[in-house]
């Protein structure tokens, strides 16, 4: 599972042409359920629009553009291309136009087109997400502090430790870098305690 660039929550911008009003929404979404949600609710929310042209690049490979009876190639494609050319994944722009009465031809609304998602990409936070597991120890009190420390010195998140009849530690790192420190913690304990390493995710890491 390679790394990959997307952005967190929710970005506008707005751009004026000629009178039209272009108004870029990009937002994070890694499935296509939730990119359909999000031009949904962009649409609600501007019923009275002429357009909303939208993209999405999903992680997964799944790509979709719709042009929303603009002249074809003018307005999915060129909003498709910000996003391919900035790099990221799992977003989906939707660039709202309000028409102004004046026709702006094909170069003028690719320029427009073009603007208003690339504005709206630029003004969203960018975040790395990395492959990650979870991981569980089990420890007895003794052993405990040597135990957090060796897994604060690596590449993880630690959480709150649970104390109970022993101590439970959760930890999240990048996956494929676990089992070096695995191995130490079961050196540390003899063997007498297992860590279990969850299934692979993504994470903003």
């Amino acid at each position: 599972m390679p790394d990959y660039q997307t952005i967190r929550g929710r970005a506008r911008y707005e751009y004026e042409e000629k009178r039209s009003r272009f108004i870029g929404t990009a937002s994070f979404a890694d499935t296509e359920e939730k990119a359909q949600a999000v031009l949904e609710a962009v649409r609600a929310a501007n019923r009275t629009a002429r357009h909303n042209v939208y993209a999405y690049v999903l992680q997964n490979g799944r790509v979709r553009y719709s042009d929303d009876g603009e002249p074809a190639k003018t307005a999915g494609t060129p909003v498709l291309e910000c996003i391919q050319h900035a790099g990221l994944s799992d977003v989906i722009v939707v660039v709202t136009r309000y028409f102004g009465g004046i026709l702006l031809g094909t170069g003028g609304l690719v320029r427009a087109y073009t603007a208003a998602a690339s504005g709206a990409l630029q003004a969203a936070e960018r975040v790395s997400m990395r492959s990650v597991v979870d991981c569980t120890l089990r420890v007895p009190y003794p052993l405990f502090e040597t135990a957090r420390r060796m897994i604060e010195q690596a590449d993880t998140r630690l959480e709150e430790p649970v104390f109970a009849d022993d101590v439970t530690l959760r930890w999240r790192m990048p996956a494929g870098e676990e089992g070096p420190l695995c191995g130490a913690l079961r050196e540390l304990t003899r063997g007498t305690a297992e860590p279990t390493v969850g299934p692979e995710h993504y994470d903003a890491y």
